[in-house]
Protein backbone atom coordinates (compact mmCIF):
# COMPACT_ATOMS: atom_id res chain seq x y z
CA UNK A 1 0.00 0.00 0.00
CA UNK A 2 1.39 3.44 -0.86
CA UNK A 3 1.54 6.34 1.61
CA UNK A 4 -1.25 8.06 -0.32
CA UNK A 5 -3.58 5.07 -0.08
CA UNK A 6 -3.30 4.57 3.69
CA UNK A 7 -2.43 8.06 4.96
CA UNK A 8 -5.81 8.48 6.70
CA UNK A 9 -4.96 5.59 9.04
CA UNK A 10 -2.12 7.65 10.49
CA UNK A 11 -3.96 10.97 10.53
CA UNK A 12 -7.62 11.34 11.62
CA UNK A 13 -7.48 15.13 11.44
CA UNK A 14 -10.70 15.43 9.41
CA UNK A 15 -12.53 13.37 12.06
CA UNK A 16 -11.42 15.82 14.74
CA UNK A 17 -11.86 19.13 12.89
CA UNK A 18 -15.32 19.38 11.33
CA UNK A 19 -18.98 18.69 12.03
CA UNK A 20 -19.98 15.51 10.20
CA UNK A 21 -23.59 16.15 9.19
CA UNK A 22 -25.75 14.09 6.86
CA UNK A 23 -29.33 13.28 5.84
CA UNK A 24 -31.18 11.68 8.76
CA UNK A 25 -32.11 8.51 6.81
CA UNK A 26 -28.45 7.45 6.58
CA UNK A 27 -28.81 6.29 10.20
CA UNK A 28 -29.90 2.71 10.87
CA UNK A 29 -33.17 3.80 12.49
CA UNK A 30 -34.00 5.61 9.23
CA UNK A 31 -33.14 2.66 6.98
CA UNK A 32 -29.46 3.45 6.50
CA UNK A 33 -26.24 2.00 7.92
CA UNK A 34 -24.87 4.57 10.39
CA UNK A 35 -25.47 3.44 14.00
CA UNK A 36 -28.16 5.84 15.24
CA UNK A 37 -26.87 5.85 18.83
CA UNK A 38 -23.66 7.48 17.57
CA UNK A 39 -25.55 10.40 16.01
CA UNK A 40 -27.40 13.45 17.24
CA UNK A 41 -30.26 15.37 15.65
CA UNK A 42 -29.47 18.75 14.11
CA UNK A 43 -32.94 19.41 12.72
CA UNK A 44 -35.81 17.44 11.16
CA UNK A 45 -33.70 16.57 8.10
CA UNK A 46 -30.13 16.23 9.28
CA UNK A 47 -28.04 14.51 11.93
CA UNK A 48 -24.39 14.61 12.80
CA UNK A 49 -21.93 12.19 14.32
CA UNK A 50 -21.78 12.64 18.10
CA UNK A 51 -18.84 14.72 19.20
CA UNK A 52 -18.54 16.70 15.97
CA UNK A 53 -21.04 19.45 16.86
CA UNK A 54 -18.83 21.28 19.34
CA UNK A 55 -16.15 23.94 19.55
CA UNK A 56 -13.51 21.16 19.61
CA UNK A 57 -15.01 18.49 17.35
CA UNK A 58 -13.94 14.85 17.56
CA UNK A 59 -16.09 12.09 16.14
CA UNK A 60 -17.16 9.50 18.70
CA UNK A 61 -16.22 6.76 16.22
CA UNK A 62 -12.59 7.93 15.94
CA UNK A 63 -10.14 5.68 17.77
CA UNK A 64 -6.50 6.53 18.43
CA UNK A 65 -4.44 9.70 18.49
CA UNK A 66 -4.74 12.27 15.69
CA UNK A 67 -1.53 12.36 13.65
CA UNK A 68 -0.31 9.01 14.92
CA UNK A 69 -2.39 5.88 14.45
CA UNK A 70 -6.16 6.12 14.10
CA UNK A 71 -9.15 4.16 12.90
CA UNK A 72 -12.89 4.48 12.55
CA UNK A 73 -14.90 2.10 14.72
CA UNK A 74 -17.78 2.19 12.18
CA UNK A 75 -15.75 2.45 8.96
CA UNK A 76 -17.97 0.17 6.81
CA UNK A 77 -21.05 1.97 8.18
CA UNK A 78 -19.73 5.55 8.03
CA UNK A 79 -21.94 8.36 6.65
CA UNK A 80 -21.60 9.91 3.20
CA UNK A 81 -19.46 12.93 4.20
CA UNK A 82 -16.81 10.53 5.51
CA UNK A 83 -16.94 8.50 2.30
CA UNK A 84 -16.42 11.65 0.22
CA UNK A 85 -13.29 12.98 1.98
CA UNK A 86 -10.10 12.45 -0.02
CA UNK A 87 -6.56 12.41 1.33
CA UNK A 88 -4.74 15.52 0.14
CA UNK A 89 -7.92 17.49 -0.65
CA UNK A 90 -8.38 21.10 0.48
CA UNK A 91 -10.47 19.84 3.41
CA UNK A 92 -7.70 17.41 4.38
CA UNK A 93 -5.04 20.12 4.20
CA UNK A 94 -7.16 22.46 6.35
CA UNK A 95 -7.83 19.75 8.97
CA UNK A 96 -4.17 18.77 9.12
CA UNK A 97 -3.18 22.42 9.61
CA UNK A 98 -5.64 22.73 12.51
CA UNK A 99 -3.76 19.90 14.23
CA UNK A 100 -0.29 21.21 13.31
CA UNK A 101 0.31 18.50 10.71
CA UNK A 102 1.92 19.22 7.32
CA UNK A 103 0.09 18.69 4.04
CA UNK A 104 0.43 15.12 2.78
CA UNK A 105 1.93 16.13 -0.57
CA UNK A 106 2.04 19.03 -2.95
CA UNK A 107 -1.02 19.21 -5.17
CA UNK A 108 -0.04 19.25 -8.86
CA UNK A 109 -0.48 22.59 -10.62
CA UNK A 110 -3.24 22.77 -13.19
CA UNK A 111 -2.02 22.30 -16.76
CA UNK A 112 -3.27 25.74 -17.82
CA UNK A 113 -1.93 27.54 -14.72
CA UNK A 114 0.86 30.00 -15.60
CA UNK A 115 4.27 29.62 -14.00
CA UNK A 116 4.99 32.29 -11.36
CA UNK A 117 7.20 35.12 -12.57
CA UNK A 118 9.12 35.30 -9.32
CA UNK A 119 9.95 32.39 -7.10
CA UNK A 120 10.12 32.64 -3.33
Amino acid sequence: MSEKSNSCQSCGACCASFRVSFYWAEADDGGGLVPGHLTEKLNDWTRCMRGTWSASPRCVALRGEVGDSVGCSVYPLRPSPCREVEAGSAQCVRARAIHGLPALWEAPAAANEPEPLLAG
